[in-house]
């Protein structure tokens, strides 16, 4: 509710879609929701998770090096993200903490934000960050490198360990906080798209 641009988006919204809802308590739902309301309560709300997939391999009883998106954890505020969640859910022996091994900016980043699950945020992508999360990740006693970054680091890194993704879709739920059914996305998304295709071919700009 205080943040740009979320707030904007919210009331701009004609849709909003309450995701990672299984990660939360029914409280923390309706705090959301009760938000929401609060600033558009003309915007349709849409329930959903995020199921979770492995691509790579299995992790069950691995020791794992959690790479994570980076600015969801530092802009963000949050302490994990997919990587942790997917590590725990699918059976990881072990996070192991990049702390020890993460060197120059990393290490500095690391530093600034203690409450961070042991994981590495990807905070970038340029030559000197590359270089330091490679090593880093190279140097860490793991199995493998578990990440949830949305680059495929095999593509950007010369990693000494396999690399399992962490993938994961939206998932609608069946009802809301309180048991009861709710429109399907594609339904509501309908006719915003249609508005936006009549605008289109009107000569209209967006």
């Amino acid at each position: 509710m205080h943040f740009h641009p979320g707030e904007i988006n919210i009331r701009m919204a004609d849709v909003v879609v309450v995701n990672k809802v299984d990660s939360a308590t029914p409280e923390q739902i309706a705090e959301v929701r009760a938000n929401v309301a609060a600033m558009n309560p003309r915007a349709r709300v849409i329930l959903a998770r995020s199921a979770l997939t492995l691509q790579g391999g299995d992790i069950k009883g691995k020791r794992v090096a959690v790479v994570e998106d980076g600015p969801t954890l530092t802009h963000g505020g949050m302490t994990f993200g997919a990587g942790v969640v997917a590590a725990r859910r699918f059976g990881a022996a072990e996070l192991v903490d990049p702390v020890p091994f993460a060197t120059g900016e990393l290490a500095a980043t690391l530093a600034r934000y203690p409450a961070l699950e042991h994981l590495l945020p990807a905070m970038g992508y340029g030559p000197g960050q590359m270089h330091e999360l490679e090593a880093t990740l190279n140097a860490m006693p793991a199995d493998l490198v578990l990440s949830a970054t949305p680059i495929d680091l095999t593509r950007v890194l010369k990693l000494e360990k396999p690399v399992v993704r962490v993938r994961y879709e939206l998932e609608e739920m069946a009802g809301d906080a309180a048991g009861k059914g709710q429109s399907n996305l594609t339904e509501l998304l309908a006719p915003i798209v249609e508005r936006a295709r009549a605008g289109k071919t009107s000569g209209a700009r967006h």
